[in-house]
């Protein structure tokens, strides 16, 4: 059996030498992209002088009566919270609980009765 082996490394199809390359990283020169940077900066501030943002839509009276009466349903709702403790809404929540109908409950079963 030890006289079929053949040994030696095992070698990557479509490879010569059997060494993988690595490709070489360019050099980046900070000189150049600092200058770039600064004349675009340049031309940005420029820009904006001459490129005024056009007027942003207004809201008509419906949008605004909407908003007024969401601000004031926050608003009513936050106060009716603040007004009960926390003492008193587990306690409600619990007698929610109990007024619930047990749906899942198994009922009893009974051939005798």
């Amino acid at each position: 059996m030890a006289d079929n082996f053949a040994g030696g490394k095992l070698k990557l199809k479509g490879v010569k030498d059997g060494k993988i390359k690595k490709k070489k990283k360019k050099k980046v020169d900070t000189d150049k992209v600092k200058a770039e940077i600064t004349d675009l900066a340049a031309e940005d501030g420029s820009k904006e002088e001459q490129i005024q943002q056009p007027p942003q839509p207004k809201k008509t009276s419906a949008e605004l009566a909407f908003m007024r009466a969401r601000e004031k349903r926050e608003a009513e709702r936050i106060l009716k919270k603040a007004q009960t403790s926390h003492r008193d809404r587990v306690n409600q929540f619990n007698e929610h609980l109990d007024n619930l109908i047990e749906h899942f409950d198994i009922p009893k079963v009974s051939w005798t009765k």
